[in-house]
């Protein structure tokens, strides 16, 4: 029978769009790299997403956040990224947890019961205690290195966290995760030197920050506000949608 998904199951065929139906797969940040990872598992017939962000959509996300419009402004990330999931796919189930993801947090989500995790964070210590946790339930999981500060979306790369260059990000990880007795992760990471941001005080959130009311990290507490765009958190969250599907389909 014809359906939303019969080109992929031209594809992968029919064994395979059964275990992404099955899957439950967990994306923590739902920003630009997240937003894009998100809808493309729904699009690609993953019939569970659980979805961890406490984030609010701002004005400043339009320019690179897929689920950001001016009528979401204000609106929670996850309840706007479940909206449109449902909107694709009317027999997904979609939980939403309005959770920043610390340490401190960590509790809170159970990654046992997940097939796959996305990590898709912003924080050091959040992706760093995410990956350790993954890899104690021994759920696999993939992380998104730096994307912010870079214009050239055809540089990602995936890679086993031990074998990345260049990305300042990637070599703190690389440090930390040895330090843990890690011995591997999946990434998407970009050899792109960032670029650094512009800093005009006229256009600076730091000082006219516009996060919409009850946002507790607004721009005006952050150290730097990196430069972003439309296509490299694109790339990079459609590339690690792409790892996922494959490894679930076919693993």
């Amino acid at each position: 029978m014809i359906n939303q998904f019969s080109r992929s199951e031209l594809m992968f065929g029919k064994d395979a769009m059964t275990k992404l139906f099955a899957a439950r797969i967990a994306v923590f940040g739902i920003g630009g790299v997240g937003g894009y990872t998100v809808e493309a598992l729904a699009r690609s017939g993953v019939g569970q997403l659980d979805l961890f962000d406490d984030d609010k959509i701002c004005l400043t996300n339009l320019n690179r956040q897929l689920h950001a419009t001016h009528s979401s402004v204000g609106q929670y990330k996850v309840d706007v990224a479940k909206t449109r999931i449902l909107d694709i796919n009317p027999n997904a189930t979609v939980n939403v947890h309005k959770l920043f993801y610390l340490p401190e947090s960590s509790r809170r989500a159970n990654l046992a019961q997940y097939d796959y995790v996305v990590d898709a964070i912003d924080t050091m210590s959040g992706k760093l205690e995410l990956v350790s946790r993954a890899h104690a339930c021994g759920v696999p999981i993939i992380s998104c290195m730096g994307a912010g500060n870079k214009i050239d979306a055809t540089a990602f790369e995936v890679a086993d966290i031990y074998k990345t260059s260049v990305c300042p990000l990637a070599k703190v990880m690389r440090q930390e995760l040895r330090k843990r007795g890690i011995p591997s992760l999946k990434v998407i990471y970009s050899k792109e030197p960032a670029i650094a941001p512009k800093e005009d005080m006229r256009s600076s959130c730091k000082q006219n920050c516009v996060c919409p009311p009850g946002v507790a990290r607004n721009c005006t507490k952050r150290r730097q506000i990196p430069g972003s765009n439309a296509f490299v958190p694109a790339a990079a969250g459609l590339i690690m949608a792409g790892e996922v599907v494959r490894d679930l389909a076919f693993m």
